[in-house]
This record gives structure tokens, sequence and C-alpha cells, in this order.
């Protein structure tokens, strides 16, 4: 076995690792996982109304 045939079972064995992992992330069992992470950044809207309409009570107190 030279170099380049390991050369090519390295580049074959990479391949299979990325389209697993593609197939992985995008499989039916991590839609909700997707989901969530999907509306993270309106999550972040909330959290800060929140904090305001503290910070809004603690000044009249």
């Amino acid at each position: 076995m030279d170099l380049n045939e390991l050369r090519g079972i390295h580049t074959l064995l990479v391949m299979a690792m990325f389209l697993g992992i593609v197939w992985w992330a995008y499989s039916a069992h991590r839609k909700k996982a997707n989901d969530e992470a999907a509306h993270l950044p309106f999550d972040d809207d909330e959290v800060e109304k929140r904090t305001l309409e503290q910070e809004k009570t603690e000044k009249k107190q």
C-alpha cells in the first residue's frame, strides 16, 4: 500500500463522516431540537422585555 492509496482511503473516510453528520443533523429525530434552536433569537426578545419590566419595578421602589 502506497501513500496515494492511504490518501484515497482517508478521503473516503472523511467523506463518509461528513455525510453521516449531515444525515444526523437533518434526520427526523432532530426536528424538535432544530426548531428550538431556530427560535432562540426570538426568545431573547422575551428575556429583554422581562428585564426591562424588572428594572421599571425596581426604579419605582
